[in-house]
């Protein structure tokens, strides 16, 4: 009979598993090891956190935060309160995407508290830069420093910061967008009718990697944090792909 094998990562960082002549390679999860369930499900809303915590929680900040830098007049009002405003979808702040663009504040990213504590992490969401001490709940501060402490994701090896394309295999994209991102989003990712095209939504792939591993404040779009970050940058190729 002959074998079939089913590959969900590039990098072979797993063991394979056989059974009934199908290997499967078991992907390297984009979570912690070790982590519980529970943990991982507050991890995932701790990235959606980071992404809109004021749409998350049901809250519109008013004016525009007191620490946004006034050298950036093109954002103004709730956006501004976004963590990822600030410090980016990269997570690298000025360092990274947000170097230019009408997001350029000169402000640091979060990659140098990957691993850090979580209490330190809380308690910079809390001091007077940050302001968030009694408007965020405690839950959600902790699960932010949770995403800030052990969700965060180089993106590097998986996007091309250069040409701001992702890193993929195309083939492998499409059948993963396929069978998982079609059934909501439809083969040319034109839906929901709301939302920008998957072709146009590509010109920030650091966004739409961050989101297929977190998912969409307010959607029931969901995580594949289970999966190899490798995933995510094979749909995103295909997504390249599809209509703008």
């Amino acid at each position: 009979m002959r074998r079939l094998i089913i590959s969900f990562l590039s990098t072979g960082t797993a063991a394979a598993l056989m059974a009934g002549g199908i290997f499967i390679t078991a992907p390297t999860p984009a979570t912690a090891d070790g982590m519980t369930a529970k943990q991982a499900q507050m991890l995932v809303r701790g990235g959606k956190l980071y992404d809109n915590w004021p749409s998350v929680i049901g809250v519109r900040p008013k004016g525009t935060h007191k620490s946004w830098p006034a050298t950036n007049t093109k954002k103004k009002g709730s956006a501004t309160h976004r963590c990822k405003s600030c410090h980016g979808w990269d997570y690298m702040g000025k360092d990274g995407a947000y170097a230019s663009g009408s997001y350029k504040t000169g402000i640091i990213g979060v990659r140098a508290l990957a691993n850090g504590d979580q209490a330190k992490i809380i308690g910079v969401l809390g001091d007077s830069t940050h302001g968030y001490g009694g408007v965020i709940p405690p839950a959600d501060m902790q699960a932010i420093a949770l995403f800030v402490a052990k969700g965060q994701v180089d993106m590097n090896p998986y996007i091309d910061r250069a040409a701001k394309k992702p890193k993929g295999d195309i083939g492998r994209g499409g059948v993963y967008y396929a069978t998982v991102c079609s059934n909501c989003h439809g083969m040319d990712g034109m839906k929901p009718k709301d939302m920008k095209s998957f072709g146009k939504q590509m010109g920030n792939p650091w966004e739409v990697m961050h989101k297929i591993l977190n998912g969409h404040p307010g959607e029931d779009m969901p995580s594949l944090r289970a999966f190899d970050p490798q995933v995510a940058a094979d749909i995103m190729t295909h997504m390249a792909t599809l209509p703008k």
